[in-house]
């Protein structure tokens, strides 16, 4: 096709990427390892079939890939791996994608999560499954036989396209070709072109291969990006709208009409916080105060959950009832009373959060079975699904959002834990690496302390230095002369209103960037920049790891026994 009709710029693949069957891996194996050329650019959404783990988790290994690149992963020459979600440049023309299917359980590859259709809301200004409501107003003739939304859609994927308001949206999944006619955005002049791509090769002969040639909008007049086609109908999507408000809720006023009904029925009925029902909440309105839709958007703006938020109160929580970050979400899981902001560190406050937090001694949720030492004012557990063998954290006994800005005698004990896990690791032939990301919502502290081979202890800075600047930021080196007096450096940079992560190097040596409310930064960054360090990137999340509770009691027993000479509270 590239040869009698192209030469073409890019090829956008959708649906299941990896092959069906193992006697197909072949002839992809041939392109992965260069046998065979991959002739023009391609990038894909569909991270699951025969053969994908292997494949995916050598390219995530792969030092070239580390950090965030919305533009693909480079799997081979000419092969990009369009990874959760994102939004990129590609010749001129803005292309956002939502990779992989909709799943009850969170997967490594092949199911995308709430956070990557959540970080899609915020960049984006186009998603691989059939969003549901999209046969809506087509003339029946014109369905595929046999095609029924009854399964194989989505509805996220109605509510972000409804949202975004793509020029073209390209999809997968179903099993048959379908070119939907144009359909009017709801708010915006511009129509929307759907494409359902059937699979290659299929005993049908449905199309699987369709070429398009857009001209970027920003080389458009305003006149040419408003045609609307002769069989352009209205939006699919507001068929859904108005029956997901009409169910369930009082009558209208009969003034109201029904593409305007969804903004009565949010502003005349308040939701419950935190209970997962109702509309789903606005992230940007709720994150930041302001929403560029203002009432156009088909998200619900709460003043209190606004209000939540500002107290750190977690969005999932407060939009869905529950958080399936579990101890890597930063936020908390209560609705916060007026004044605990400014109070962080009243004693009711403290009680109230100590209930729910997953590291207080006195929490239902803590761990215990993983805790290795208490001291007075600090305690030493092991992570829960940990990166390597004898990841440790150190924590205060106390609910603090941070360490730096613990009192006095907590500093005392938790810089004696550290050089006693310094004196325990090298007896191994091992460096130690601490970090921390000090958040303004954060909530219980804790330090990370991660073991290294020495021989990679020369290297660390260098490969962290690399990792924020693929993100955008810069360390500043601080050589500590005393450990206390280096932490209270840091202490005085977070207190500017910023957020800062730091990391305590081999040798002393501690780097630390500050981080704006509005700036994006990935809370995992020290474990995801060690994980690539020691060629394990497949371990970079914590879920990857997960133990069962059994084999955490004997990983602790058998730390705590190793540990047992060094331990400074024994």
């Amino acid at each position: 096709v590239n040869k009698s009709a192209g030469p073409f710029d890019a090829l956008l693949c959708v649906g299941q990427f990896f092959p069906d069957s193992p006697d197909r891996m072949d002839e992809f194996t041939d392109f992965i390892e260069g046998r065979s050329r991959i002739p023009v650019p391609t990038y894909f959404i569909g991270d699951y079939g025969i053969g994908a783990p292997k494949v995916l988790a050598a390219a995530a290994k792969d030092l070239a890939n580390l950090g965030f690149k919305m533009d693909g992963l480079k799997i081979c020459e000419n092969l990009y791996w369009l990874r959760g979600s994102g939004k990129f440049k590609l010749n001129g023309l803005s292309v956002a994608y939502l990779s992989g299917r909709q799943s009850a359980s969170w997967q490594l590859y092949g199911s995308y999560s709430q956070d990557d259709v959540d970080a899609l809301r915020a960049i984006a200004e186009e998603p691989e499954i059939w969003p549901d409501g999209v046969l809506n107003r087509t003339p029946t003739s014109e369905v595929p036989p046999g095609i029924s939304e009854s399964s194989g859609t989505d509805s996220t994927i109605s509510e972000l396209v409804a949202e975004i308001k793509p020029r073209y949206h390209v999809a997968g999944t179903k099993g048959v070709f379908y070119a939907r006619e144009p359909y009017a955005n709801v708010d915006a002049v511009h129509v929307t072109r759907f494409l359902g791509l059937a699979p290659v090769g299929n005993t049908d002969k449905q199309k699987f291969i369709h070429a398009i040639s857009p001209t970027p909008a920003s080389t458009m007049s305003a006149a040419e990006i408003a045609v609307k086609p002769s069989n352009a109908t209205l939006s699919p999507y507001t068929i859904n709208e108005k029956t997901a408000h009409n169910e369930g809720t009082a009558k209208r006023p009969s003034d109201i009409s029904d593409s305007q009904y969804w903004r009565y029925d949010v502003s005349q009925k308040r939701k419950k916080l935190g209970e997962g029902d109702g509309e789903k909440l606005c992230f940007k309105y709720v994150s930041s105060g302001s929403c560029p839709r203002g009432e156009k958007c088909h998200f619900r703006h709460d003043v209190d959950a606004r209000e939540q938020s500002m107290r750190g109160v977690c969005f999932d929580f407060m939009n869905k009832g529950k958080c399936e970050r579990g101890p890597d979400c930063t936020f908390k899981h209560s609705l916060q009373e007026e004044g605990e902001m400014t109070r962080p560190g009243s004693s009711r406050a403290n009680a109230t959060r100590s209930k729910e937090c997953w590291f207080c001694l006195s929490s239902p949720n803590v761990e215990s079975h993983l805790i290795t030492s208490i001291g007075e004012h600090c305690y030493c557990a092991l992570a829960k699904g940990p990166l390597v063998q004898d990841h440790v954290l150190i924590l205060p006994v106390e609910h603090l959002p941070n360490t730096l800005s613990s009192p006095p005698e907590c500093e005392v004990e938790l810089v004696r834990f550290q050089d006693s896990l310094k004196v325990y690791f090298k007896n191994q032939g091992k460096d130690v690496v601490f970090f921390e990301w000090v958040s303004v919502r954060g909530t219980h502290a804790n330090l990370q302390a991660i073991p290294i081979p020495s021989s990679r202890a020369s290297v660390v800075q260098d490969i962290f230095n690399l990792a924020a600047e693929k993100l955008g930021f810069k360390f500043m080196a601080l050589k500590r002369g005393n450990s206390s007096e280096a932490r209270k450096s840091l202490l005085l940079d977070f207190e500017r209103k910023c957020n800062l992560f730091y990391v305590e190097l081999p040798g002393g040596t501690i780097l630390s960037l500050t981080v704006g409310e509005n700036e994006k930064f990935p809370v995992q960054f020290g474990r995801e920049v060690l994980a690539g360090l020691l060629n394990m990137a497949d371990r970079a999340d914590w879920r990857n790891c997960k133990l069962s509770k059994e084999e955490e009691i004997k990983m602790a027993e058998r730390f705590k026994i190793r540990f047992e000479e060094y331990d400074p509270n024994r």
